[in-house]
């Protein structure tokens, strides 16, 4: 994993980030069949921010990869929490249906006293 950060312009402010990618893809583990996604990861920044071009190139590794999708989501989130160390974040999964099931996972963390303003999930 090689994602890039910059520094928080503005880190004397609790503001909300989010980035949308409509186009995620991975694998079924079980059939092979490609399962596609919205992720959105929304943010409160502490020191850094996200780069998106290596947000994007990060997602992308997952394209043909066998993960279920909670484990995506959950390694997804681990990995961007930890990396930029925000004040809270939320990641969603919207996974497109099939076999007239559609599923959405959820994965929502905080900095320790953290009280600022949080997001409703993504209803795009």
């Amino acid at each position: 994993m090689d994602i890039e950060t910059f520094p928080n312009p503005n880190p004397g402010r609790n503001y909300t980030i989010q980035h949308i990618q409509e186009e995620f893809t991975s694998m079924c583990p079980m059939t092979g069949h490609p399962d596609f996604a919205t992720v959105v990861f929304t943010y409160v920044p502490d020191e850094i921010c996200i780069e998106l071009k290596s947000m994007k190139l990060y997602l992308h590794e997952y394209r043909n990869k066998g993960i279920f999708f909670e484990a995506v989501t959950n390694k997804i989130f681990e990995d961007l929490y930890g990396e930029l160390k925000p004040r809270w974040a939320r990641l969603e999964t919207i996974w497109r249906g099939r076999g007239g099931i559609r599923s959405n996972v959820v994965v929502e963390s905080q900095q320790d006293g953290y009280e600022g303003p949080k997001t409703e999930p993504f209803r795009g």
